[in-house]
């Protein structure tokens, strides 16, 4: 990860990543008790148990520091945005040729999970709706999908 770009999140995933944080600390004190318990093993089963424990405090520690971080290099989105152009924080508003409405709000991609209405401004459709303005159509996708920008918040 390059520690010198800065990723935008909202206040939600702001909030979730500092969750996903502590919880991997409280993880992480919880295996360093439970190597601590086996520290004295004899047996082989007990000494395979604690080259596992040792693995997977590896790991904790890989994603906890990665996830350390992300969080010095977060900001919360700019609080005004212009509502005239879609910019990472947007959140969109588009119908398609049948009249169906979807609605996004773009996201870094460490924030995306596209079934909750948050797409990577680094995705094909973020990155088509970027600078869009109202009125826009939007082709996206293998297939051209016609949609109509008609609203930006």
């Amino acid at each position: 990860m390059n520690t010198t770009e800065t990723v935008y999140l909202s206040k939600k995933g702001m909030k979730e990543l500092k969750k996903i944080v502590s919880q991997l600390e409280r993880d992480r004190q919880k295996t360093i008790r439970e190597l601590h318990d086996q520290d004295k093993t004899d047996n082989h089963d007990e000494r395979l148990a604690r080259i596992e424990k040792l693995a997977q405090l590896d790991t904790i520690e890989a994603e906890l520091a990665d996830k350390k971080t992300l969080l010095t290099t977060a900001k919360l989105y700019p609080r005004k945005r212009d509502a005239l152009k879609v910019a990472i924080g947007s959140v969109v508003e588009l119908i398609d040729k049948n009249g169906r409405k979807v609605i996004y709000t773009i996201v870094d991609s460490v924030e995306a999970d596209p079934s909750d209405g948050r797409i990577s401004a680094k995705s094909p459709l973020g990155q088509t709706l970027l600078g869009k303005t109202i009125s826009d159509t939007i082709s996206w996708g293998a297939k051209a999908a016609q949609l109509q920008l008609v609203r930006i918040s």
